[in-house]
């Protein structure tokens, strides 16, 4: 029987919709045997009860945590694989990055308010690693803010669509956040004795027109040790896009290990399911084996 693999989905302890057991069920559901959880600045999906409920289930859960830095062009996510959790420096520091996003949605929540769309922020702070998705979600499904979004947009807005056309750099709503570089998410991936991975190259190509050499530039910048390459990226219409044969190329080229991910929040029967079954896109033997060995586990 194939074995699935899956190392980039989200919970409720960042922007997900399913609880860290649900993520192991929908895994089992699947069939996928190895998952990562890799919510965004935070590894409080990992409790002892979480890892022990995943033993069980016959699911190996690898440590992982996604941290949200600022590139030259825009907002770009360091993948950590195989990360010490209880490396006290890298926890302090994932605390203040999570610090830094109520301080945002507090920013963000003036400037949208300001425009005429209410914001519920006192339920968000309530969020502890509270995200650009969760404030446009909140936005978008308020019917207070119906009449507004339909003057805007013509149309109920997509979170993707509201995001990029109302909060990222360059519009109305857009916050500077205090971040950091790939390179410094690297550096406190490593420190934590992790594996650092750029997530979803494809995603800077449709979103911020970042360049394959420009990409080549950061994983160089970043001393990565693997790509994002087998990952299905929809963009903010919906719009389907595999580039994963090219992204493959590019991780050969510099010798990076090949990793894949769902990128799952919830089911919406159009974005990737867990293990991406859903796309019926599987991996070979070999980049199986390849990612076994990368992740330093044994196959079930």
């Amino acid at each position: 029987m194939e074995e699935l693999i899956d190392l980039h989905m989200h919970t409720t302890k960042s922007d997900g919709a399913l609880t860290p057991k649900e993520i192991i069920d929908k895994a089992k559901e699947n069939g996928v045997t190895t998952i990562a959880i890799a919510d965004h600045d935070t590894i409080d999906a990992y409790t002892k009860e979480t890892i022990e409920y995943a033993k069980k289930q016959n699911i190996t859960l690898i440590p992982a945590v996604e941290i949200s830095t600022k590139g030259k062009k825009g907002g770009v996510h360091v993948l950590g694989y195989q990360i010490d959790l209880n490396n006290q420096e890298f926890c302090e520091k994932l605390e203040k990055l999570r610090n830094a996003r109520h301080e945002y949605l507090h920013n963000v929540g003036e400037k949208l308010q300001a425009l005429g769309f209410a914001l519920n922020v006192e339920k968000l702070d309530k969020i502890e690693a509270v995200t650009k998705a969760h404030i446009a979600l909140d936005v978008i499904e308020n019917e207070k803010n119906t009449p507004k979004l339909l003057e805007v947009y013509d149309h109920i807005p997509s979170k993707g669509e509201f995001i990029e056309t109302m909060m990222n750099e360059g519009c109305k709503a857009y916050v500077k956040k205090n971040t950091i570089t790939p390179k410094e998410a690297s550096d406190l991936i490593k420190l934590a004795g992790g594996l650092v991975v750029l997530a979803h190259p494809v995603a800077y190509t449709y979103e911020d027109q970042v360049t394959t050499e420009e990409t080549i530039e950061l994983l160089k910048e970043m001393n990565a040790d693997g790509l994002e390459a087998n990952y299905i990226y929809y963009d903010r219409l919906n719009n389907r896009h595999d580039d994963t044969a090219h992204w493959k190329k590019v991780a050969k080229r510099l010798n990076l290990s090949v990793t894949i991910g769902s990128d799952f929040h919830k089911e919406d029967q159009i974005h990737p399911t867990i293990g991406l079954v859903n796309e019926k896109f599987t991996l070979t033997p070999e980049e199986r084996k390849d990612l076994f060995t990368f992740l330093k586990i044994t196959s079930k």
